[in-house]
């Protein structure tokens, strides 16, 4: 496992140069240290559908310059039915490596709560930025306090049809190479994500909007959610940022 994971920070290390070498080829433009503070709500939203009918929440902030930042992510869902929801929050250290890449490492904790809640933690390394085509892109490597070693791909796009009416789809799946029970996770490919949501700006920093999301579990991660392998729902929800 220990090579596993040295052979996969390797290839980040190397996605990294890839993706723009060394600072100093951003730092040839004009670069501003001045600290700066960005908080962004991606998804505020409610899911009428499923029975637990919950309010899901993802958020993204980052307070720093032009190169170092620290970075803050984080997403959560809780029940509007019962006392149980669940969390993941990240904090980041992240540096420009190229002028539309970072790479970032830090911490990520876990915390669930109702039946059966509990709290584990991770170190994670990875890189997030715009790729060719005006995509957006998170890849991060995971590894728990107990060893266990994972990784997760997001991935989205934003299509203009006017200069208030915008569509954004999304992409995220996760991999784990060994199995917690306890968190419902299996070995493998774990699950596939896909959604889409059409927002109006009626002001730059409030923009409401409505969507879809599916998903699909594989292998031993839709066993231990009760072979339930596939569900869908629509949402409504606000996007805000300061």
């Amino acid at each position: 496992m220990i090579r596993f994971v040295q052979y996969s920070v390797g290839l980040l290390l190397v996605a990294t140069l890839w993706v723009g070498g060394t600072p100093h080829s951003a730092q040839a433009q004009t670069m501003d240290d001045t600290p700066r503070a960005f908080l962004l709500f991606h998804k505020l939203e409610y899911v009428p559908g499923p029975a637990e009918r919950p309010v899901e929440l993802e958020a993204t902030s980052w307070i720093g310059g032009d190169i170092n930042r620290l970075w803050l992510r984080g997403e959560g869902e809780a029940s509007t039915i019962r006392r149980e929801g669940d969390v993941e929050a990240e904090a980041l250290y992240g540096r420009l490596v190229s002028p539309f890449f970072d790479a970032v490492a830090g911490a990520r904790v876990d915390r669930r709560w109702g039946d059966g809640g509990d709290t584990r933690g991770f170190l994670a390394v990875g890189l997030q930025g715009l790729a060719p085509y005006q995509f957006e892109v998170e890849p991060t490597l995971y590894v728990s306090h107990e060893g266990d070693v994972s990784a997760q791909f997001a991935a989205s796009y934003h299509v203009l049809f006017t200069q208030r009416l915008k569509l954004e789809s999304e992409l995220e799946t996760k991999v784990a190479l060994q199995e917690v029970p306890e968190w419902g996770v299996g070995t493998g490919v774990n699950d596939l994500g896909l959604g889409v949501r059409l927002r109006y700006e009626f002001h730059r920093k409030v923009a409401p909007y409505v969507g879809y999301d599916h998903s699909w579990a594989f292998g031993e991660t839709a066993d231990f959610a009760g072979g339930d392998a596939s569900s869908g729902a629509f949402v409504f929800g606000v996007r805000l940022w300061r």
